[in-house]
């Protein structure tokens, strides 16, 4: 078992948008589907499997590019400590003053930690200035509990 770190900061509208994050359905529209939803299924062919906006599940992490991976690493603390570094690099501009909260980030980190080691995944996601969003994630790999099928994208 291993994990990967993810992180994106982007316009909150483009987070919002379930067509980049959501995979396409399996069953693709008719010929007699609605516009909107043949367009929405082009789209979401098109970009959600490159696109670097986080995907709804964390585990469809691991169906993205592996360009996108931020770190690499085969133990849980490692992982968590990146984690930490981040959120301390980025607290400063939450939005929210009890997100800076010093003593509820290493709560989080030494929670990240825990759950990390018993094979799960992280995600976590914090408002930045308008309109900008952080989301941060470990994805466990080889195998992921949620998807324990999907390969690994790094090997």
């Amino acid at each position: 078992m291993h994990f990967h770190g993810y992180l994106w900061v982007g316009d909150k509208a483009d987070f919002d948008k379930e067509s980049v994050r959501r995979p396409p359905s399996p069953v693709e529209p008719t010929t007699t589907s609605p516009p909107d939803v043949v367009d929405r299924y082009r789209r979401a062919v098109a970009e959600w499997r490159v696109t670097d906006v986080p995907p709804l599940e964390t585990a469809y992490w691991l169906v993205k590019p592996a360009r996108l991976i931020r770190g690499t690493w085969e133990h849980p603390k490692p992982a968590a400590e990146w984690l930490g570094e981040r959120l301390a690099e980025y607290a400063p501009r939450f939005a929210s003053v009890q997100d800076r909260d010093t003593t509820r980030l290493a709560e989080k980190v030494s929670g990240s930690a825990g759950t990390l080691g018993r094979g799960g995944d992280v995600s976590l996601g914090y408002y930045l200035a308008r309109p900008l969003f952080l989301s941060l994630a470990v994805v466990t790999c080889s195998p992921n509990r949620a998807a324990p099928g999907r390969e690994c994208p790094a090997g």
